[in-house]
């Protein structure tokens, strides 16, 4: 996710104590005992898993590490695109053996191909994919097409950072999901997060000319062209763990009061560490906390829900095990 640390001193100087301790209150109280997984949860995996560097030996040990979790889909890393959206077969020499691999091995797991690049708006020049140019979205469509040949199951996009309301990055969802739907398969999206406050993608568009939040309601429009919808609900800058929670019990309720029903939508989990202070306040255990709180609150009967694990190679074994004590199988609040 990118951010700036003049945005980041913006925040925590600039945040209410009224916000603040809503966020707080947020936290608090214990989840309902019925809010943990329904066994549709997602991990990002690295590039390793097409290049190259995996083999047989790795995905068994794969297979070992998520038995008797709610992992059923699986967001490999298989670009990135180039700058007109098309993709090097270069790029993924063992897309196929992984394909054939998982299904063999897990054969209730889906494999996604995860596909993105940076994206430019406006006179920006430089490295990356410009969504106004009919033709780079058309050569996004192709690769979304030459992937499903591939065998995957679905295709992830991730293109950052989207401007909230950006209607090129909708029309891209309608023309990646006709050769999806061709297929047979899966559109899933990887998503910002939403005005903790109102307008407050305003704010940052303004400050850093990229945005960091979507409106609710562009969530929502996202969401309802798209058949999974995965929040990247980390690197939110919190500088406590009470907050963070708070923060992810907010973006629950706000992202589930606008997903269909007929959409997955997931919440993500920082399987990741950064040595600053707001990041090290970023615990899988406050975020599943959180999370189980914004559900059993909004939407406790929610079935199409999970939660998204970023990333396989930075995760620890304390994450892992955070995930599976606190929303595989917790044994209360």
């Amino acid at each position: 996710m990118i951010w700036t640390s003049a945005v980041l001193a913006l925040l925590l100087v600039g945040l209410p104590g009224s916000a603040a301790l809503a966020l707080r209150l947020a936290y608090a109280g214990d989840p309902r005992p019925d809010a943990h997984t329904r066994g549709r949860d997602a991990i990002w995996l690295g590039h390793a898993w097409v290049d190259g560097r995996k083999d047989d030996g790795d995905l068994a040990a794969f297979a070992r590490r998520i038995e008797g979790t709610g992992i059923r889909d699986l967001y490999v890393h298989t670009g990135p695109l180039e700058h007109d959206g098309t993709l090097s077969p270069a790029k993924h020499p063992r897309a196929r053996w992984l394909v054939a691999a998982v299904h063999r091995e897990l054969p209730e797991v889906r494999v996604h191909s995860f596909l993105g690049n940076v994206l430019v708006y406006g006179r920006e020049d430089g490295e990356a994919v410009r969504l106004a140019d009919a033709d780079s979205r058309q050569g996004i469509v192709e690769s979304a097409r030459t992937v499903m040949g591939l065998g995957f199951d679905g295709v992830h996009l991730d293109m950052e950072p989207v401007r909230s309301g950006d209607g090129d990055f909708l029309r891209l969802l309608d023309e990646v999901r006709v050769p999806v739907r061709e297929h047979g398969g899966v559109l899933s999206v990887a998503a910002h997060q939403i005005d903790p406050l109102p307008r407050v993608h305003q704010v940052a568009l303004a400050l850093t000319d990229h945005g960091k939040y979507w409106a609710q309601a562009f969530f929502g429009q996202v969401a309802a062209r798209v058949d999974q919808i995965a929040m990247m609900s980390y690197d939110a800058w919190m500088p406590a763990e009470s907050l963070y929670g708070g923060f992810l019990a907010h973006q629950t309720r706000l992202a589930l009061e606008v997903t269909p029903r007929d959409t997955d939508l997931l919440m993500g989990l920082p399987f990741y560490s950064e040595p600053d202070l707001t990041h090290r306040a970023e615990t899988v255990a406050a975020a599943v906390r959180g999370i189980r709180l914004g559900l059993g609150r909004q939407d406790a009967d929610r079935e199409r829900f999970g939660v998204a694990l970023y990333i396989d190679f930075a995760a620890t074994e304390e994450d892992w095990a955070a995930y599976r004590r606190g929303w595989v199988a917790p044994a209360s609040g």
